[in-house]
């Protein structure tokens, strides 16, 4: 069984122990996890992940009980199906259906996914994020799925829901992406749930300050059905080879104004360093490539998650993870075997 010390990594590390777990058969005991966190051991949203990888790996599991610090999984065959899982917080409902998607799609079977919870929470990707940035990407690489936003769901109330169908796919092929591209769009949508328009309007008055996001460039979109109130300001970069979008949350004693610097900010050093993909986007992008035994791309400076990640996914397959310094925030990070 596989040794993993989880102390390093947030759910992340956990997250992609039991995707890799799932798609290569490999059973892992993690011990210490979260351990430097201020609640740690596992959370809700964690146990809906490590349910969910149970639930369509037949897996054997110990230690899946709310914060606890040490979980052992033994997997079994990859099984289709439609599922539902309900995290019952506004935990990452996106968080969730990564842990799951690799292995449905590694297995090559038929599955429906049902997730509730979170769709769009600070320090997860956004359901936007996924379908916008992530998704087209995995099907370039031979994923055969469809995805729907059927609520939105903010922090603390969540109660959103999000929909993926997956298809018999072929295995993950190898993606490069040196350059980002000629720049198509340059757009900002700031998202309202209960929320006075006038919120919405002065953050996108700062975009056009901040980033000169033309009129018809700029929209104010209500949330679907969302339980709670919420606001998200988005910046989407739409280039010929990939898309890119960043988030800043609004919340209560924060300005408009300071919410539309915090995403104008990731977009404007995104523009500048001439990186293909952005520093989340790079994280999500690893383990992909590494099922597919080749790949590259080039991105901003790494983050601590993806160097910690790449060194868990190194563990389980039979790959190398080079991190690159081209020039200032522009880094190679390439995937072989």
């Amino acid at each position: 069984m596989l040794e993993i010390d989880g102390q390093a990594g947030g759910g992340q590390l956990l997250r992609t122990a039991l995707a890799l777990s799932l798609c290569t058969g490999e059973p892992f005991r993690m011990e210490r996890i979260r351990a430097k966190r201020s609640r740690p051991g596992l959370m809700r949203q964690h146990l809906t992940a490590v349910q969910a990888a149970r639930e369509i790996g037949a897996a054997r599991v110990t230690g899946d009980a709310p914060g606890s610090a040490t979980l052992e999984f033994v997997p079994g065959p990859v099984r289709g199906g439609d599922y539902h899982w309900p995290i019952g917080t506004a935990g990452s409902t996106t968080l969730v259906l990564q842990t799951v998607l690799p292995a449905l799609w590694l297995a090559g079977v038929t599955a429906s996914l049902r997730l509730e919870g979170g769709t769009h929470n600070p320090l997860a990707p956004s359901a936007d994020f996924l379908e916008h940035s992530f998704l087209p990407l995995m099907q370039r690489m031979g994923l055969r799925a469809s995805f729907a936003l059927q609520r939105h769901g903010f922090f603390p109330a969540g109660g959103g829901a999000l929909k993926i169908d997956i298809d018999a796919s072929e295995a993950p092929r190898p993606l490069h992406l040196p350059e980002r591209g000629a720049q198509q769009e340059l757009s900002a949508t700031a998202l309202m749930s209960s929320i006075p328009g006038r919120v919405g309007e002065r953050e996108l008055d700062a975009v056009r300050r901040l980033l000169g996001v033309a009129d018809e460039h700029r929209h104010i979109r209500q949330a679907i059905h969302s339980p709670g109130p919420g606001n998200a300001l988005m910046v989407r970069v739409d280039s010929e080879h990939v898309c890119e979008l960043f988030t800043a949350f609004g919340e209560r004693g924060v300005s408009s104004e300071r919410v539309a610097e915090l995403a104008c900010a990731e977009a404007r050093a995104y523009l500048d360093s001439g990186a293909a993909v952005g520093p989340y986007l790079a994280d999500q992008l690893l383990l992909p490539l590494a099922l597919a035994g080749e790949g590259s791309f080039t991105t901003q400076q790494p983050t601590d998650h993806a160097r910690s990640n790449a060194a868990l996914i190194e563990k389980f397959l039979p790959v190398q993870i080079d991190f690159e310094e081209l020039g200032k925030d522009r880094w190679r990070v390439a995937v072989s075997r």
